[in-house]
């Protein structure tokens, strides 16, 4: 009898993390509207994020599982004040949006320290998260220019994020690694 293959639902919520982070970024930079961000944010990096969490539960992964329902659940958040401001339901100030952000900053801190247990890849792209709210704090509550340097730096961090999912994809089709991930930054002790 063969052992049964289950997917990685990480390759869907890297997806959804990375496609969603890159076009809000593009915005942020001014090259689009909110519009396509919008759409992603509650599809792709909300809803689809959120299930490739909840697939990551039943795998027995605490850390995809906080990762992306999380992070789903800011995707939604995020559109819903879009939406709200531009239907006139509540208009969320530039300081209302940056508090916001705040409490992401630190929720994405701490998943940065538990990310060095994982690899390089992982813990890179987390800190380029956290630096990139960091700066987009900076914008809201300071000089609006931060918000526009938070727009490239991360789009480094979709990249990463990119990397991760094209590494699963390719090292799994290929039964060898192929695109490598690195070290964990901190080893586990065995028992």
């Amino acid at each position: 009898m063969t052992e049964r293959k289950y997917a990685n639902p990480a390759v869907v919520g890297l997806a959804g993390f990375s496609l969603t982070t890159l076009v809000l970024q593009f915005h942020n930079v001014g090259w689009c509207g909110l519009g396509p961000v919008v759409a992603l944010g509650f599809i792709f990096g909300g809803l689809a994020q959120m299930i490739a969490g909840f697939q990551e539960q039943k795998m027995g992964n605490n850390f995809g599982y906080s990762a992306f329902v999380s992070y789903g659940s800011f995707w939604i958040g995020l559109g819903m004040i879009f939406l709200m401001k531009h239907f006139n339901i509540y208009v969320a100030s530039t300081t209302d949006v940056g508090w916001y952000l705040v409490a992401w900053m630190i929720y994405t801190f701490l998943m940065w320290t538990a990310s060095w247990r994982i690899h390089t890849a992982m813990s890179l792209t987390f800190f380029t998260l956290f630096l990139g709210f960091l700066l987009l704090v900076l914008g809201h509550f300071g000089d609006p220019i931060w918000n526009k340097v938070a727009g490239f730096e991360l789009m480094v961090c979709a990249g990463l994020a990119m990397y991760m999912m094209l590494s699963i994809i390719t090292n799994d089709l290929a039964g060898k690694i192929v695109l490598p991930l690195g070290k964990p930054w901190i080893k586990a002790k065995t028992k």
